[in-house]
């Protein structure tokens, strides 16, 4: 009787640290803003026999990914007005270029006058050995359009469009990189230099490690750009070490990043750090809003850290900054009503950006939001998180009236605001009870969906999901 109770003593001392331990590690990854699915990459086995220590790493990594209530992101994306749509073309310009070849979609580009609307014929042109160069340049009056409903552009070449010239417009146009190797699939547009008021609507685009890349060239900015509907995606993990982003958006101005479906962007070499879309290297007032970034929608519980919106993203070298130097990252750029999903680190992260407005976005299935560094300044308001909002390094954040909770109830299966929201019948997004809503604002946010919001809008990023989908009718 006496060695039971030693034993028994002995046991609740041990349970006592253990729980300890476990709180201490919680509180820790908490702190780090480190979500179970970016620590079950840690667990998750890379090989080896079939053992009990195996099968325990196996069932963990499992168990923490059940942790981020993935499921409730299941949902349904057919229907969404956010993305590529079959739209009515924009308005005519000049003379229409008919096309229906490769080499005449070479011509074109190349003789190409102000208001010239290029239209390829449906069909699929093959695109091998040397991009395609843009470099005819368009009018502020009548810009050029290369248009291409039911045409499928496959490009086997490291950049599709190298677009240096003012003034073109890209739309409905379906692009694919082929590559045998994913490092030779860099960019579908490359846009840079002399490049300003550039335009893309409505494409679809998959197969690239940075569908876009905007950057400067020789002093110059492809400033006043816009990225607006479009659907990018990727049918697999990236094998490289190269940057992917699919919108990778370096010391340019004055973008507006809009009404895009940007999903499955896993990096599976190098760092295996990928993000959704970012604004560095010096630039000012760009706009990242009305998006869906679903990190991984297809392509789940892929090893690697991937990241949704940022302003600032990894940091950039001075000799690639606007000024050279990188004070900082952005100046007075904003991320609002964006929907943010399913993502191993953080759904937004602010980086050395000055001025910032991140404002009624929804965050669900992420690390939550993260600020961080002296240059960093921003006004954080109305936003709904299921994680945490985190001022880090010296950053200064103006935290004003939004939902978020710790990650550390994530890990207890708790997700107080995440579980606002839910698949249900139809894989349809939609509010599992009343919508959250905040006290009259001073000024009315965007919708996610484009509905119009009432003086005391929900938390987050739209009012009604379904306003989202074409001919829901609100249902």
């Amino acid at each position: 009787m006496q060695l039971l109770k030693i034993f028994g003593r002995y046991a609740c001392a041990a349970l006592i640290l253990l729980a300890g331990a476990a709180a201490a590690a919680v509180w820790y990854l908490d702190r780090q803003g480190v979500a179970p699915a970016a620590l079950a990459r840690y667990a998750a086995p890379g090989g080896g026999q079939d053992n009990a220590l195996l099968r325990g790493r196996q069932w963990a990594g499992a168990a923490l990914l059940r942790l981020d209530r993935r499921a409730n992101m299941a949902f349904d994306p057919a229907g969404l007005t956010i993305g590529a749509q079959l739209a009515t073309p924009g308005p005519e310009g000049g003379r229409t270029v008919p096309v229906a070849s490769t080499a005449a979609l070479r011509a074109a580009i190349d003789q190409a006058s102000p208001g010239d609307v290029i239209v390829l014929a449906p069909g699929v042109y093959r695109v091998a050995g040397t991009n395609i160069e843009v470099r005819r340049p368009g009018s502020a009056a009548t810009s050029i359009t290369l248009r291409g409903a039911g045409a499928v552009i496959e490009f086997d070449t490291s950049e599709g469009f190298v677009v240096s010239a003012p003034y073109w417009r890209f739309e409905q146009l379906a692009l694919r990189g082929v590559c045998a190797r994913d490092a030779d699939c860099e960019h579908a547009f490359h846009v840079v230099g002399n490049a300003h008021h550039f335009a893309a609507r409505n494409n679809t685009i998959s197969g690239f490690n940075a569908h876009f890349k905007i950057n400067g060239s020789a002093g110059r900015f492809p400033d006043h750009g816009i990225i607006d509907g479009n659907t990018l995606t990727n049918g697999a993990p990236r094998h490289t070490a190269n940057p992917v982003t699919p919108i990778d958006l370096v010391a340019a101005s004055d973008w507006t990043i809009r009404r895009n479906l940007i999903a499955d962007f896993v990096k599976a070499g190098g760092d295996q750090i990928s993000y959704g879309a970012f604004a560095k290297g010096g630039g000012a007032r760009n706009r990242f809003e009305q998006n869906i970034v679903w990190c991984e929608r297809l392509l789940r519980n892929e090893p690697g850290a991937r990241v949704g919106l940022s302003l600032g993203g990894g940091g950039t070298a001075p000799r690639f900054c606007r000024d050279g130097k990188c004070i900082v990252e952005q100046e007075d750029s904003v991320i609002a009503a964006n929907l943010v999903a399913a993502c191993s680190d953080d759904g937004v992260y602010v980086n050395s950006a000055a001025r910032s407005s991140v404002v009624h976005n929804t965050l669900i299935g992420t690390a939550g939001m993260a600020l961080r560094f002296p240059a960093t300044s921003a006004d954080v308001e109305g936003n709904l998180v299921d994680g945490p909002i985190r001022n880090r390094d010296g950053a200064i954040g103006r935290l004003t009236d939004n939902l978020a909770s710790p990650l550390a109830y994530r890990y207890l299966g708790y997700d107080p605001h995440g579980g606002w929201l839910a698949a249900g019948p139809g894989q349809r997004l939609a509010w599992l009870a009343a919508a959250p809503r905040r006290r009259a604002v001073a000024v009315i946010p965007p919708d996610l969906c484009g509905a119009v919001r009432p003086a005391t809008p929900a938390y987050g990023a739209f009012e009604d999901f379904s306003a989202c989908r074409t001919g829901s009718a609100g249902n």
